[in-house]
């Protein structure tokens, strides 16, 4: 394993659906826990531009060379602006991971699409394919998806990452900065 082996955890920050867009932060972390870079954007509240807004923020930064993985918090960013782990993993040629709390409950998802989303099909039909996997720890497990690594070296790097809890690091101090420079102080479960 490489000594300075880094990663980029990703979240976005509080937001309101009447909002137009909503704060994404990166924060690089040399494993387990040293930040040694943050980044940020902004993509549009439900919108369709995370995943290029995403491969942007990384590709122009002077980290582009470095992660050896992004990590995001869930499959979307301010609401329903899905992440094609895929395209940013092609696009940055870095391995891509989502990472969940909770098991998506497919049903509720496509109700809440229906409801508020007038392109809801292909935004659930992206979302619902692709294999979830559930990874156990020590708390609760978490559910990820991966592209551009195997299922076996996925777990290995979050499990580097994470010294308490159940999320990486790179996810959490992302969820700390964001909620930070919105509500002036951090708050919340990352």
């Amino acid at each position: 394993m490489k000594q300075k082996l880094r990663v980029i955890g990703i979240d976005d920050a509080p937001f309101e659906f009447e909002d137009d867009d909503v704060l994404v932060v990166g924060s690089i972390v040399r494993a387990p826990n040293y930040l040694e870079g943050i980044l940020s954007t902004r993509v549009k509240v439900d919108g369709l531009d995370a995943t290029d807004k995403l491969i942007q923020m990384v590709s122009s930064s002077r980290f582009a060379e470095q992660p050896y993985m992004v990590m995001t918090d869930g499959a979307a960013l301010g609401g329903f602006n899905l992440i094609d782990l895929e395209k940013l993993w092609e696009e940055t040629g870095i391995p891509a991971v989502s990472i969940s709390r909770d098991e998506p409950d497919f049903v509720k998802i496509k109700k809440a699409m229906k409801k508020h989303l007038p392109d809801w099909k292909k935004k659930f039909n992206k979302i619902s394919s692709g294999n979830i996997y559930k990874l156990e720890n020590e708390y609760k497990p978490i559910f990820i998806q991966v592209e551009g690594t195997d299922i076996q070296e996925a777990e290995r790097i979050i499990k580097l990452f994470t010294i308490r809890g159940r999320i990486p690091e790179p996810i959490r101090m992302s969820h700390i900065v964001a909620s930070g420079i919105v509500r002036g102080e951090s708050k919340g479960k990352p």
